[in-house]
C-alpha cells in the first residue's frame, strides 16, 4: 500500500521534470536575454563611477539578443542551459508535487473547487520549497550566462563549466556559498508560483465549471496564457534583485562586494536607476514565461493523460 501511495508522487515528479526540461530548452534564449538586460544598467552605473571608463550602451530585448548572436555566436543563446535544466528538474519536480500534496491536505470545497486563498498558500509554499532546494543550480546558471559578456569586456572568465562553477563557488564561500542570493531567489519563486500555479489552477477550473470548454488543450492553453502574464508581473522585481545579487563579485569570506542584502540591492537599484529598474527585462521575462507556461502546461497535462494520471 505504501508503495502504491508513493508511486504517483514519484511519477508526477518525473513527468513534471520532463515537461519543465522541454519548456526550458525551447525558451532559454529569452531567459539569457533577460539576464543580460537586468545586469546592463548595473554595469553602466559601475562604469560611470570610475573615471575614464566607457559607458555600456543600453540595448533593448531584440538588440541584446542580436548582439549576443553577432558578437558571441548563436550557440551562446543557450549558454548556461545545462544548470538551467538541472534546476528545472529539481525545482519543477518539487514544486508540482508539493503543490498537489498541499492541495490534497487542505482539501477542496463542497462544490469541488479549490478556494483561491488555499491555492495561494499552496503555490507560495511549493515555490519557496522547490527554489530553496534548487538554488545552487540557479546560482551556477546566472554566472554561466554572464561569461560571454565578461569575455567580450576583456575580463578573465570566472567559470569554465558547470562542474568548475560548483567547485569555485564552494572554494570561495563553502557549502553556504551555493545558497548565495537564496533569499530573493525564494521570494521570487514564491511570487512567481503565486502567479503561475494559483492562476492556472483557478482559471482552469473556473472555465471547466462555468463554460462549455472541456478539459482539453484549449482549456489548458487559455489558463496557461493567464498564468504566464500574472507570474511575470509579480516575479520580475524579485528576479532583478536575485540576478544582481547572484552575479556580484565576492570577497575572501564569500560576502557580496556590491550589496549586503536583497533590501540593500533593492534600495541601490531604485536610487541609482529609478523604480522602473525593477522591471528591467520584463518584456523578455513575459515573452519567455508565456511560451514557457504554455509549453509546460500542455506537455504536463498531456503526459499525465498518457500515463493514466488524473488531470491537474
Amino acid at each position: 500500500m505504501g508503495q502504491q501511495e508513493q508511486w504517483p508522487r514519484v511519477s508526477k515528479f518525473i513527468l513534471s521534470a520532463c515537461a519543465a526540461t522541454f519548456a526550458e530548452m525551447v525558451t532559454f534564449p529569452l531567459d539569457l536575454t533577460k539576464t543580460r538586460l537586468q545586469i546592463q544598467g548595473e554595469a553602466a552605473l559601475r562604469q560611470h563611477s570610475h573615471s575614464g571608463g566607457p559607458q555600456a550602451a543600453y540595448r533593448g530585448m531584440l538588440g541584446t539578443a542580436l548582439g549576443i548572436v553577432r558578437e558571441e555566436g548563436p550557440l551562446k543563446l543557450w549558454q548556461g542551459a545545462t544548470p538551467a535544466v538541472y534546476r528545472q528538474i529539481v525545482y519543477s519536480g518539487v514544486r508540482m508535487v508539493t503543490y498537489e500534496q498541499v492541495r490534497d491536505v487542505l482539501g477542496k470545497s463542497e462544490d469541488g473547487s479549490f478556494p483561491v486563498w488555499k491555492a495561494v498558500i499552496g503555490a507560495m509554499l511549493a515555490g519557496a520549497v522547490g527554489q530553496f532546494i534548487a538554488s545552487p543550480t540557479d546560482l551556477v546558471k546566472v554566472q554561466m550566462q554572464m561569461e560571454g559578456r565578461r569575455r567580450l569586456e576583456g575580463k578573465t572568465p570566472r567559470v569554465h563549466g558547470v562542474y568548475h562553477a560548483f567547485l569555485k563557488i564552494i572554494s570561495e564561500g563553502g557549502i553556504r556559498g551555493l545558497w548565495a542570493g537564496w533569499v530573493p531567489n525564494v521570494q521570487r519563486a514564491a511570487l512567481v508560483n503565486l502567479g503561475d500555479l494559483t492562476t492556472y489552477d483557478t482559471v482552469k477550473h473556473f472555465l471547466l465549471r462555468n463554460t462549455s470548454i472541456q478539459d482539453t488543450s484549449l482549456c489548458h492553453g487559455l489558463a496557461s496564457a493567464c498564468s504566464g502574464l500574472v507570474a511575470a508581473t509579480m516575479g520580475t522585481p524579485a528576479d532583478v534583485i536575485k540576478t544582481r545579487i547572484m552575479n556580484q563579485p565576492r570577497d575572501m569570506n564569500g560576502r557580496g562586494v556590491l550589496y549586503t542584502s536583497s533590501i540593500d540591492c533593492l534600495i541601490q537599484s531604485v536610487k541609482g536607476e529609478g523604480f522602473i529598474s525593477l522591471y528591467k527585462g520584463f518584456l523578455p521575462t513575459w515573452m519567455r514565461m508565456a511560451p514557457w507556461s504554455l509549453t509546460f502546461w500542455l506537455s504536463f497535462e498531456q503526459i499525465r493523460k498518457t500515463m493514466g494520471i488524473s488531470s491537474f
